[in-house]
């Protein structure tokens, strides 16, 4: 299927993906595998949630863990440019006939909470509680030292529906796979902030949150979290890599978190910010396409994900099969 004209003048001017809220059952081994081991910092915490940050962040957070019975993602966040943009997003989604509410969230001004159009989750806000500067604070870096969260990947039950909606709050496709027996899209990259993507879609079950990444200085880091992880018993949460990405040229690995929340590390993908940028179309069966080596991913990677709590999920009507390790 076709893409859509990118939208470069959208209805709110949404700047970046932002954050997200995990739940998760046992917040003192999740800060154990986040802030420990991979290397956020913590800006809050009581007896309920733990707020972190990474290194370049100034906002107060980027990672929410909140205690609850069964892990599932609460919502995931965006940043619009000036405050007139939450009416204007109000507005966009009450034409769609999707719910809106005014939510009050710690450390951050007003918010807006809606759901997309596969049901999913989504707030946003202009102001957030500022943080002095730790970027320089080099005694600070342990873990993966990761610099910045980078992107949220999605699975949708319908790609291209997927793909409309988000253009239409003006995020823009830099990489696509589409089925070429049925010329539809399995999965999208569609950035906001001029990398390959803040937000991407894979076929499956969904919506259901596939991973959240982080970004890093670079593959070094990713190997030395390796050899951590690898002495700190954590092996088993490898999932996939290290490698590069055909799509989005990306260095990457793929981690899990003790309550199955998929986590990708990522570095040294490319700048997409001219408004002519072309989008990549890739084959589904191209093997270079999951890894530029030729690295088919596991069969956990297309299934396995995190559900939104609350939202229901349906299966795609697109069987089409990416390629498999056996």
């Amino acid at each position: 299927m076709a893409l859509p004209a990118p939208n470069l003048y959208p209805d709110f001017n949404i700047i970046r993906l932002s954050h997200i809220e995990l739940v998760v059952r046992d917040l003192a081994v999740s800060k154990a595998f986040y802030a420990d081991t991979l290397g956020l910092q913590v800006t809050f915490e009581d007896a309920t949630h733990i707020y972190l940050r990474a290194m370049e962040e100034r906002g107060h957070h980027c990672v929410i863990l909140k205690k609850g019975d069964e892990p599932c993602v609460n919502v995931c966040g965006f940043k619009v440019y000036d405050e007139e943009d939450l009416d204007r997003a109000e507005t966009f989604f009450k034409a769609k006939g999707l719910p809106t509410e005014w939510i009050t969230r710690p450390h951050q001004g007003r918010t807006l909470l809606t759901r997309d159009n596969m049901g999913m989750p989504i707030e946003f806000y202009h102001k957030m509680d500022r943080l002095d500067s730790i970027h320089q604070k080099y005694k600070l870096y342990n873990g993966v030292k990761p610099l910045r969260i980078d992107h949220f990947n999605y699975f949708s039950p319908d790609v291209d529906a997927s793909i409309a909606f988000w253009n239409d709050m003006g995020f823009r496709v830099t990489e696509h796979t589409s089925d070429a027996e049925t010329g539809r899209n399995w999965a999208a990259w569609m950035h906001r902030k001029g990398g390959v993507h803040d937000v991407a879609f894979t076929n499956g079950t969904g919506p259901r949150l596939h991973h959240l990444a982080f970004w890093v200085p670079t593959p070094l880091n990713i190997i030395d979290l390796l050899d951590l992880m690898a002495t700190t018993g954590y092996v088993t949460n490898i999932e996939r890599g290290p490698g590069r990405h055909g799509i989005s040229n990306a260095f990457f690995l793929y981690i899990l978190c003790p309550d199955g929340h998929r986590t990708e590390i990522y570095c040294s993908d490319y700048q997409t910010v001219d408004p002519d940028h072309e989008p990549i179309n890739w084959d589904l069966k191209d093997p270079q396409r999951q890894t530029l080596w030729g690295a088919a991913a596991p069969r956990s990677w297309f299934e396995h994900g995190s559900t939104f709590e609350g939202v229901p999920t349906s299966e795609s009507d697109l069987k089409a099969q990416p390629i498999i390790a056996p």
